[in-house]
């Protein structure tokens, strides 16, 4: 997207140095970093980490999104290792496809694929976080100990007022970062992407898993994160987590539309599916290190 100088310069804020794509501002730095999908070098390597043979598609590597508060150290980053961590410690069953005999790997044309693992690549990932040591705020020995902690979120009844993220104020930054994508083999689609807002008054970021696998299964897993710059010496963020998920049979049941071409915008069928899942926490940033 364009960026606006004098919106940047009226927001206290500025573009990071050449060779970064994102903005500094009321003490956050937020990167967001495109890079290729996986090369045939790294793709083993992964695979080795994970303990898996199976990886998605599309797996970009070292794409990633970076919110770093610089007084508290505080740092949330986006990606797909971490992801697929998730997807792999969650382990859920493989969805029943009455296609799925007939699926093949693309690698292996002439060998049919059993489908005993979760090949949706579903993850209950809501971001990665940590605390990060500066050497010149922080000073060594035993206090350095102390104050690498980890961070505590506590459930809260308080939630995100999309509502007002709707306003006019102007988006000083915005980007969309895609860490993997799976088509299913023509089958569906499983996509995690995370974008970020950010405007003179707050952030606003979206990770997102959305699934879909023809004529069965819908799944969205969405985390919301919110901070607002009111308090921008003791940030307080929001995170919301929503999950929904439906079968096509049940949503042709209510009278919905079962032809999945009715589904290809998550954005557009997200009310209709039921709430499997949802919580808000709130987080209050450690103190200055």
């Amino acid at each position: 997207m364009e960026v606006d100088e004098s919106e940047l310069k009226a927001a206290g804020a500025e573009l990071l140095p050449e060779g970064r794509f994102g903005v500094r501002i009321h003490g956050w730095e937020i990167e967001s970093r495109k890079r290729s999908i996986l090369n045939s070098v790294a793709l083993p390597l992964w695979e080795e980490k994970l303990q898996t043979s199976h990886l998605p598609e599309m797996v970009f590597g070292d794409s990633s999104l970076i919110l770093l508060h610089i007084n508290s150290g505080t740092k949330f980053h986006f990606n797909a290792f971490d992801a697929l961590t998730g997807w792999k410690q969650e382990a859920l069953p493989p969805v029943e496809v009455p296609a799925a005999a007939k699926w093949k790997f693309r690698c292996k044309p002439s060998q049919q694929v059993i489908l005993d693992y979760d090949y949706t690549f579903t993850t209950p990932y809501c971001g990665s976080e940590k605390v990060e040591i500066i050497p010149d705020k922080c000073g060594t020995g035993k206090d350095l100990e102390e104050k690498s902690h980890s961070l505590h979120w506590e459930d809260c009844g308080e939630q995100i007022d999309l509502v007002a993220l709707q306003s006019k104020d102007p988006i000083l930054f915005y980007d969309e970062v895609v860490l993997y994508e799976d088509e299913l083999a023509d089958n569906g689609v499983s996509l995690l992407t995370v974008k970020v807002r950010v405007m003179p008054t707050s952030w606003f970021l979206l990770l997102r898993f959305w699934l879909r696998v023809d004529g069965v299964l819908m799944r969205l897993r969405d985390t919301r994160m919110y901070c607002s710059f009111r308090n921008a010496a003791n940030p307080t963020i929001l995170r919301e987590s929503c999950w929904r998920e439906a079968t096509f049979q049940a949503l042709s049941m209510k009278g919905l539309p079962s032809d999945s071409a009715a589904y290809s915008d998550p954005n557009l069928i997200s009310k209709r599916l039921p709430v499997i899942m949802h919580k808000t926490q709130k987080l209050k940033l450690p103190g200055t290190l």
